[in-house]
């Protein structure tokens, strides 16, 4: 009879001992899923703060990532201004002057230099032609030609770093020197018969995209260049600067358009070159 409460005593220490850790255990299990739970939670906010991080620096950047120079002052005064198929509002850019005014300043302060690649100074020189083209034709508005104007390729209206500059300098001293015939394509003499003025900038980034698109815009499009297998009718751009698209030097214009065309043309097809509609391309 006295073992027995001693044996009462041990068993519900025991019991108390192993109750103890097993409610320790439980903390320590509880506290272990707290933990990660946090760590999950803390994960996932991180990841979260690095996406809008992300978002804030794309939406703050847009197309800057690869240009030496942001050409998207531009691209928003030809979006508001600019059809799809090329036509200009050119009574919409005479409201937002100022806009294009600065966006030629912002030029002026940013020349080319040597550390820029050959795509950044292309896009530069390509988006200052039509820019100040736009602005040639709002200083004489309005017209119905750019041929009303008096020599408007030899006007130097426009102040670019130290120098003052006209259209026909930066096309064949500047782009035709850089032996890149798709220019002819790109840039824009405010015409019905020219290249249809594109409604976005050109861009390093996107440069050889661009190019190609309206090169094969222009050579395909009926209006500018019938294209048959008999017989074909060719823009005056590809008499006046027939030797710009000869390739590697040698070959034809009709070697060059076939690059690009829908329609592959013989060699022999006999070929003549359109009349150029000056008309104001509005």
């Amino acid at each position: 009879m006295k073992f027995i409460p001693i044996f009462i005593a041990c068993f519900l220490i025991t019991s108390c001992s192993s109750s103890k850790r097993v409610s320790e255990k439980t903390e320590i299990q509880v506290t272990e899923e707290q933990a990660t739970e946090q760590n999950t939670s803390v994960t996932e906010n991180s990841e979260l703060i690095d996406v809008l991080e992300t978002k804030d620096t794309i939406t703050s950047k847009p197309n800057t990532k690869q240009e030496v120079f942001t050409h998207l002052a531009w691209t928003e005064l030809l979006q508001k201004h600019v059809s799809n198929e090329g036509n200009v509002n050119y009574n919409g850019f005479n409201t937002d002057r100022k806009a294009l005014l600065s966006y030629i300043g912002s030029l002026g302060e940013n020349m080319p230099s040597d550390t820029w690649t050959k795509d950044d100074k292309l896009a530069y020189w390509i988006n200052a032609y039509n820019a100040l083209t736009i602005d040639l034709i709002l200083r004489h508005y309005p017209v119905e030609s750019i041929k009303d104007i008096k020599n408007p390729w030899d006007q130097r209206y426009w102040q670019l770093g130290d120098k003052w500059y006209n259209l026909n300098e930066i096309e064949h001293d500047i782009l035709r020197k850089m032996k890149e015939p798709r220019i002819h394509f790109a840039i824009v003499c405010a015409s019905y018969s020219c290249p249809k003025l594109q409604n976005e900038a050109f861009t390093a980034s996107k440069l050889e995209e661009q190019l190609t698109n309206a090169t094969k815009s222009f050579i395909n499009d009926p209006e500018k260049n019938d294209l048959t297998p008999s017989k074909i009718g060719l823009s005056k751009i590809f008499a006046w600067f027939d030797k710009d698209f000869l390739i590697n030097g040698t070959g034809s214009i009709i070697e060059y358009i076939n690059r690009y065309s829908n329609i592959k043309i013989s060699p022999k097809t006999p070929k003549k070159f359109k009349d150029y509609d000056w008309s104001l391309n509005n």
